[in-house]
């Protein structure tokens, strides 16, 4: 699901992009493909919240892919609320007047914090498992990025990526994160949990 996810995202904001006059990877933000000036903006904002969905699904069933600890209902709880977070964000777009025009900006607020909270939490929940022996340190670092790029980008600190190009380091690593995760799994013949000594600490 997180792989479907991330990858109709990903054509959609491509093909609306395109039919959007003028527009810039470093210049625009990537809700704009949203916004009153694009012209294929219920496309975008459609394909937000099916991310959402999708996200808030594929949380639910990757529960038996990781073993019961603590960092596993804390990544994944994250992984949920970020699903939530995109949900609303396709919902209340820039142009939106809810919470006097702040719904949009909270919204993906939540989805970008809670989506580096995830990938952060996550790997501890692939401790001693073989099975994601090589995904732990890609899984943290893509969480590290995320987070580190949320705080240059609420300080307006954009340097030469611009406003549009430092959000896309926001959000490209949970798309990436999804990509990578779900083909993993899908090679997978069987993707059954392997029992080991419970813990609840990490």
């Amino acid at each position: 699901m997180v792989l479907l996810a991330s990858l109709q995202f990903i054509v959609a904001m491509i093909v609306v992009q395109l039919k959007y006059p003028g527009y810039s990877d470093i210049g625009n933000y990537i809700s704009d493909l949203g916004g009153p000036h694009s012209p294929w903006a219920v496309v975008f904002n459609a394909s937000v919240i099916v991310l959402g969905l999708l996200t808030l699904l594929g949380a639910f069933l990757l529960l038996s892919a990781f073993n019961r600890r603590l960092s596993r209902t804390l990544g994944l709880g994250f992984l949920a609320i970020a699903g939530i977070g995109a949900i609303l964000v396709g919902v209340f777009p820039e142009n939106s007047t809810a919470l006097g025009g702040h719904a949009h900006t909270v919204a993906a607020d939540i989805a970008f914090i809670a989506a580096g909270l995830a990938l952060i939490n996550l790997p501890g929940a692939m401790l001693r498992d073989t099975r994601w022996e090589g995904y732990r340190a890609f899984t943290f670092l893509l969480g590290l990025i995320t987070l580190v790029a949320i705080v240059f980008f609420a300080t307006d600190k954009w340097g030469a990526l611009g406003p549009g190009g430092l959000e896309r380091v926001v959000v490209a690593p949970i798309l990436l994160w999804s990509i990578v995760i779900g083909i993993h799994l899908l090679s997978l013949p069987t993707y059954q949990r392997v029992p080991i000594a419970r813990s609840t600490s990490i």
